[in-house]
């Protein structure tokens, strides 16, 4: 499914460029990007480029934290209409729960999810998109725009808890640590920020509600369409799978209704639970594969399955090979 995102994006992304010796006008053409997508920041362009985009980068540059360098120095205004609404938002709460509801507004294939355990609260975040390849640079670059947002509201010298990646080390982590601090976890089962949940009750004094009310009003204007309930599943899907969650049962908990429901809904948009849950996994396990410092129990994890035996036998039924030979 094509998702846009807003070309804000990519701010910053030609002075890193050419800070590794990168043309990048050359670079967004090659993907099939406009160059006025580097200059213009409402433009709406599409998602998959946009990570091609970064990948081709950071591998031309030998630079693994080209994403990361994007976007350490983002600003709210970088979100354009959103970037308003958050500035004036009362709390660090109210700011979370505009992101979660808005951020269709910005980029239409990040799912983000606010988990709240005890003295905790992890801010969850995945791409949702179909796309086979690394997510590994674009996922860096949202992630480090969340840890700015939250410091807007805690203060420079706020670190969280934990920084989680599902992708691998890179070899040298001076970068991850200089703009998250030194808790910073990879091959994690998810992408996401560990923080106190005291922090969501931080103030923000320079709010103006009545400046909020008018970004609300700005953002309604620019609305896109709502998701189908087929991509409200898949949305879940892609949170719940690794976490050993991904249910049907679970899922309509989610969703607010019962397991005849999510059956009977999906049925009306011409497929079905399983079925969605199969091409998540065939979507991403290739790219699980291509980590090989996943042992296979790992990645039978990952994807959902009670044991390895059973992740062997889904991937020979669908690719007719081994896993192990992948």
């Amino acid at each position: 499914m094509s998702t846009l995102i807003r070309s804000a994006s990519l701010t910053h992304f030609a002075e890193i460029a050419q800070q590794c010796g990168l043309d990048p006008v050359a670079l967004v053409r090659t993907v099939g990007l406009p160059a006025k997508c580097l200059s213009d920041p409402d433009l709406k362009i599409d998602t998959n480029a946009v990570v091609r985009l970064l990948e081709m980068a950071a591998r031309d540059a030998a630079e693994p934290a080209f994403g990361l360098r994007m976007g350490e120095s983002r600003r709210l205004s970088n979100l354009g209409p959103l970037g308003l609404l958050l500035r004036d938002e009362p709390t660090l709460r109210h700011a979370l729960d505009a992101i979660v509801r808005h951020i269709r507004v910005h980029n239409e294939a990040l799912v983000i999810r606010i988990e709240e355990s005890g003295p905790l609260v992890l801010i969850r975040e995945e791409f949702a998109m179909d796309f086979f390849e690394s997510r590994r640079q674009a996922t860096e670059l949202a992630m480090a725009v969340t840890y700015r947002i939250l410091s807007l509201f805690m203060g420079a010298a706020w670190r969280p808890r934990l920084v989680c990646f599902s992708h691998s080390a890179p070899a040298h982590r001076a970068t991850h640590h200089r703009v998250f601090g030194d808790q910073v976890a990879f091959n994690h089962e998810f992408n996401g920020l560990l923080c106190s949940h005291s922090d969501l009750d931080q103030p923000n004094p320079s709010a103006d509600p009545v400046m909020a009310r008018y970004a609300q009003e700005l953002i309604a204007s620019k609305a896109v369409d709502a998701p189908s309930f087929t991509h409200q599943v898949q949305q879940l899907i892609l949170l719940l799978l690794p976490l050993g969650q991904c249910t049907a049962d679970v899922v309509a908990q989610h969703l607010g209704c019962d397991r005849r429901t999510i059956t009977r809904r999906l049925s009306a948009e011409n497929t079905g639970f399983h079925q969605l849950v199969d091409a998540h996994r065939s979507q991403i396990v290739g790219q699980y594969l291509l980590d090989k410092s996943r042992p296979l129990a790992q990645v039978s994890s990952l994807l959902g399955f009670s044991a390895p035996s059973a992740f062997s036998r889904w991937y020979r039924d669908q690719f007719g090979a081994r896993a192990r030979d992948a």
